[in-house]
């Protein structure tokens, strides 16, 4: 099979709805927004041995593929709509790629996302690049710069459990839903739409809640301050890991794929399926102080960087 067939055979599929005029197989895709609004795109890589683990099954590679990207998504309050997919692999394996497929599609079909184009080729590790293109009412998409002082901190989910499972991974003793918050992630996209309006600036927490956070208050020139004491640790995280280690899971681990925001407001809508808790404030200055306690709390981990 060469790299047209294997299209043919994994990921030719047709558009959802009429908005894909032309999709899969033809120089590029031809797509039709829907009038009134903005287009936002985002691309995510991920690389073997770097993003997940090479004893990863290729269902939850294809899955986490699709919701990492997906997750941009959310922190902008927008809706994903199509998605381009990159592929380079060692060698056509069709195991491989029926589990990653069907991970790919069922992601992207669990909220309205369809392929539209991508590529293929023969590469020394298993690369994955995803182009997601979605939409947002004019002039409604949340951004990383609107952050002002007084505004409370809010995050959603319970960071730190994908970095648990993450560090579970490898081992017999393992947590089930530490390991399926890491296999398994789920983007926030509804919660997303429902603070356009209401929060005043928002991030995904993909490389760590700390660092990601930080990201949001040097774009909004402002500072802040977290309460450890208020981060919702989960049940799992707390019975199996000492305090240190939850609040490094839950601060620097990553792969969570939640939500921070900040807001004006003390209260905020609540979510159906998953918790949203204050933890902190935006203050003026630069920077981020922890307390625990009430007592300063040193804390440095910037989270994953790719060029530390």
């Amino acid at each position: 099979m060469d790299e047209f067939g294997l299209i043919r055979r994994y990921f030719a599929r047709a558009g959802s709805d009429g908005s894909v005029r032309v999709g899969s197989g033809d120089d590029g895709a031809v797509l039709a927004p829907a009038p009134g609004s903005e287009l936002v795109a985002a691309t995510d890589t991920l690389i073997e041995g770097v993003h997940f683990p090479e004893a990863l099954d290729s269902y939850h590679v294809g899955w986490r593929a699709v919701m990492a990207n997906l997750s941009d998504f959310a922190a902008m309050g927008a809706v994903p709509r199509w998605m381009t997919l990159a592929l380079s692999l060692r060698e056509i394996n069709a195991a491989w790629l029926d589990g990653f497929a069907a991970g790919v599609f069922e992601s992207a079909d669990s909220h309205g996302v369809a392929l539209v184009g991508g590529d293929t080729t023969r590469g020394r590790d298993i690369v994955i690049s995803l182009q997601v293109i979605g939409e947002v009412p004019a002039g409604q998409a949340l951004l990383r710069s609107g952050a002002k002082a007084g505004d409370t901190i809010f995050v959603t989910g319970t960071p730190g459990d994908a970095a648990a499972g993450l560090d579970e991974f490898d081992t017999d003793d393992r947590d089930d839903l530490l390991r399926e918050r890491f296999q398994r992630p789920v983007a926030r996209i509804v919660y997303g739409v429902q603070l356009r309006g209401i929060a005043s600036a928002a991030i995904d927490v993909s490389d760590g809640l700390y660092g990601d956070l930080g990201k949001l208050l040097t774009a909004s020139g402002c500072g802040g301050r977290i309460d450890l004491d208020r981060l919702p640790i989960s049940d799992a995280l707390r019975e199996r890991y000492p305090r240190t280690k939850q609040i490094r899971f839950a601060l620097a681990g990553g792969d969570d794929y939640e939500l921070c925001f900040t807001a004006p407001t003390a209260s905020v809508p609540a979510a159906e399926t998953h918790a949203v808790t204050a933890i902190g404030t935006v203050v003026q200055g630069k920077g981020i102080a922890c307390l625990e306690d009430g007592e300063p709390y040193q804390f440095t981990d910037a989270g994953f960087l790719h060029f530390a």
